[in-house]
């Protein structure tokens, strides 16, 4: 959304004084739209306004205030900026908020000033999915959506947040990786799913409840966002405005448009966002395939798709696509099911295009309706009473800053631990030394998408690292670089100095904003200037124990410190929020048992040497010399892999349920399809049936017994992996199926249930995109092959 910096700017100084929908006519003490006393304040007839009988579903009448509108009205509500209609009552609104960890001063529909200066500052997307905890994602959902509740009864906030992000994490030089889930599009689907069902359900009314969805009542409403192929940024002097995502239609079902499939489905999100991108050549907000076709009539979503910010210009300047003119081009983005433009392009240029004949006004009317239902749903027009009591007292809540606090503890990853030198003991440490570029680190903690200094507002509270440790013995703090990309080496002899007397060393290294971020690729994944040098001269020098903290998004290559004795423990710590610094020390001594897990594979320097960034192609490509991407399709060597992560104690598996053969009978309208195997290989006589042929309402249970065989109780992430019959050429290697996290105590076990759709389990996607379910030997692999469990899958 870089484009959109100088209009922001714009907004924020032309109206700020404005409460987040307003119009000249509206009351001061303005509740919701079709509050009969507002109108009667109005000198407006209640009764007159078809729009307003609660009689009715929301969609007639959405439909018929729709129609009762002039098309220059129709046209100045399809921009983030909703003008209103002050004739019908109907206020301004600003649809464009942020909610990607919590609440943000991005985006003109949420301020914040003296009156509400802060909101809760959670741990940036890709550490909270460290945890493998859904319930934390929808809890963390629950918490924001509630402040932003609060924010909106102030009149700081609309209930419009453009949040989550949910784009594979494909390659570990992509600067947004800070906002994503990872890279198995399962496991960012589900992320998705809950953190959306978290922000966005009214308690009681969750989806099965309700036959028609447009129906169901909004607590606030979620965009999944930025649909699709989108993961280049700035990646030398190539550009997200200006790149062609070339996407095989495998890679593209298979990876990208998963999680979007997730949350529309799953978590019926009600917006998605398109991207700046092109895709196979057409624009993505022009891309009527992908948008009208897939996402609106296959998914069938319950909301709006909206632009990210200019992407209308965009196109027309940077792709210079078809060399559109402006009214051209808003035509085609309409008609492709765009129905919100973050920015002015709609508001300027639709008017002229209906009367040009280049699009029809019933598009605009149909994207209109899409929008006020979104509207309707969030009780803008009737009211949502159950909300009307949260306020500031709700916003910076104890157990919303605790719940900061316990995300960071549950995504935290220990990487290494020689001899189990972690925990340390407060009473053999009582003296540390606490050095490196992030050891006093407060904003860079909270990453992007939260309080951007050029605007007001801030986290409840900030915790540093320094904070942190400061609660467990006497500190020394010595920064060792002046900033993370250290430039010289003339820090790092104080931080050596601090580590020569301490009983223990903690080293907070890593990278930032000025490294990794939105429209900022990487060009390597190694450390940035003088930050190895400090590391192993610090560690050399070090009296105690050393302990390296890494705080990034993206993997880092830290090869040297893994095979170096004298680093005796590492954690990663992502980008932990404003709670991360106690989080971070309450690991190292052990308050808590860390139960992470690297929701990335972490590769060597060179890999990126072997493949540009720009190739989207998830397989090897061996006539090109590159590499697999992602744990799915990379076999080589890496410093630590996806999923890995160690605890203080050690836990045991044991399989206590699992078929060993499935049978599936076809009928006779339901036909096997061929795939394409490896020279030599046993092909079954049926070897696939597309799965949009079968009922898929088979579920085979799968049950492990985790033993906690250690003196410490602790959390065990439980992975399950299926992997497919060997054999078949351009599949994956293996794909994450089912995922839980389960505490155990000391000495106690826990029998983990998981019951396994037979399609979602073990389908794959063949060359052309299709979804089949391929016959033949399946094999279950539980963890790092713990549990290798096969199943025979036969048609008959």
């Amino acid at each position: 959304m870089a484009k959109m910096l100088g209009f922001v700017l714009y907004i924020y100084l032309t109206f700020a004084f404005c409460v987040i929908y307003t119009d000249a006519a509206t009351p001061s003490n303005f509740t919701y739209v079709c509050d009969p006393a507002r109108y009667a304040q109005l000198g407006l007839d209640i009764k007159s306004l078809p729009f307003c009988d609660k009689t009715l579903s929301y969609e007639v009448r959405a439909r018929d205030l729709v129609r009762q509108l002039t098309l220059y009205e129709k046209v100045r509500q399809l921009g983030n900026r909703a003008y209103g209609v002050p004739r019908l009552g109907v206020p301004e609104y600003q649809w464009w908020s942020e909610a990607l960890h919590g609440l943000s001063n991005v985006g003109p529909g949420t301020f914040f000033d003296n009156s509400v200066p802060h909101a809760t500052s959670y741990p940036t997307p890709i550490l909270t999915t460290a945890s493998f905890n859904k319930s934390l994602w929808n809890t963390i959902g629950k918490a924001v959506s509630t402040e932003a509740r609060a924010l909106h009864n102030l009149g700081h906030a609309g209930l419009t947040f453009w949040s989550p992000t949910i784009n594979v994490a494909r390659d570990p030089r992509w600067g947004r990786i800070i906002e994503t889930p990872g890279e198995d599009p399962f496991v960012v689907g589900t992320y998705a799913a809950n953190y959306v069902r978290g922000l966005q359900d009214v308690e009681g009314t969750e989806s099965n409840k309700y036959k028609d969805l447009n129906s169901r009542p909004l607590k606030v409403s979620a965009c999944c966002k930025h649909f699709t192929a989108y993961d280049v940024d700035n990646w030398k002097g190539i550009e997200r405005y200006s790149f062609d995502a070339r996407v095989t239609e495998q890679d593209l079902v298979e990876t990208f448009n998963r999680p979007f499939q997730m949350c529309v489905q799953d978590g019926d999100v009600s917006s998605v966002m398109c991207s700046y991108n092109r895709v196979n050549g057409i624009p993505a907000c022009a891309n009527h395939k992908l948008l009208k076709e897939t996402v609106r009539q296959d998914w069938n979503l319950h909301g709006y798709i909206v632009s990210d910010c200019d992407s209308v210009e965009v196109m027309i300047k940077d792709h210079k696509w078809l060399n559109v003119d402006n009214e051209t081009a808003v035509s085609y983005t309409l008609q492709a099911g765009m129905d919100l433009d973050c920015g002015v392009y709609y508001t300027d240029y639709v008017e002229n295009a209906v009367k040009l004949g280049k699009v029809a006004e019933g598009d605009v009317d149909q994207s209109l309706q899409y929008l006020y239902v979104v509207l309707m749903r969030l009780g803008i027009f009737d009211g949502q009473p159950q909300y009307n009591s949260l306020g500031i007292n709700d916003v910076c809540t104890r157990a919303h800053i605790e719940l900061a606090g316990e995300a960071a503890r549950e995504g935290i990853v220990l990487l290494k631990n020689d001899n189990g030198v972690l925990p340390l003991a407060t009473e053999k440490n009582e003296t540390l030394a606490v050095v490196g570029p992030h050891a006093n680190a407060s904003v860079a903690m909270i990453g992007n998408y939260a309080f951007d200094p050029w605007n007001r507002g801030s986290p409840c509270r900030y915790s540093t690292p320094l904070n942190g440790f400061s609660s467990y013995g006497s500190v020394s703090y010595a920064a060792g670089c002046s900033n993370v990309k250290c430039a010289d080496g003339n820090l790092i002899g104080a931080a050596v100095d601090a580590a020569k007397t301490a009983d223990a060393t903690i080293i907070v290294a890593g990278i930032d904003l000025s490294i990794e971020a939105e429209s900022r690729d990487r060009l390597d994944i190694l450390l940035p200037g003088k930050q190895t040098n400090l590391i192993n001269q610090v560690a050399d020098a070090a009296k105690g124990p050393v302990v390296l903290v890494i705080m990034s998004a993206g993997g880092v290559d830290i090869s040297f410190a893994k095979s170096n004795p004298k680093i005796h423990a590492i954690l990663w710590a992502g980008y932990p929020g404003a709670e991360g610094g106690q989080a971070i020390a309450d690991v190292v001594f052990g308050k808590y048992n860390p139960g992470g897990r690297l929701p990335l594979t972490w590769y060597q320097a060179d890999y990126v040497d072997k493949i540009p960034l720009t190739s989207l192609q998830l397989r090897p490509d061996d006539s090109k010399g590159y590499p697999g991407r992602t744990y799915k399709f990379f076999d080589g060597p890496t410093v630590f892999p996806y999923g890995y992560g160690l605890s203080y104690t050690k836990f045991n598996y044991a399989l206590k349920a699992a078929p060993s053969k499935l049978t599936i009978k076809l009928s006779k309208f339901q036909h096997c399809r061929d795939l394409p195997y490896k020279n030599g290989t046993f092909k079954t006589s049926c070897p696939a049936v597309l799965i949009d042929d079968l009922s898929c309402n088979k579920i085979f249970k799968f049950d492990i017994e985790v033993k906690n065989a250690g003196n410490r109780d602790g959390d065990e992430v439980v992975l399950v992996y299926s992997q497919p019959p060997l054999g078949i050429l351009g599949t994956h290697i293996k794909q994450l199926i089912k995922f839980q996290r389960v505490s155990i105590a000391a000495g106690t076990s826990k029998l983990v249930r998981f019951a396994i759709n037979i399609c979602q389990g073990l389908g794959i996607v063949d060359s052309n995109g299709n979804a089949v379910l391929p016959s033949g030997s399946h094999t279950i692999i539980v963890g790092d092959h713990q549990i290798l469990h096969s199943i025979q899958l036969t048609y008959r």
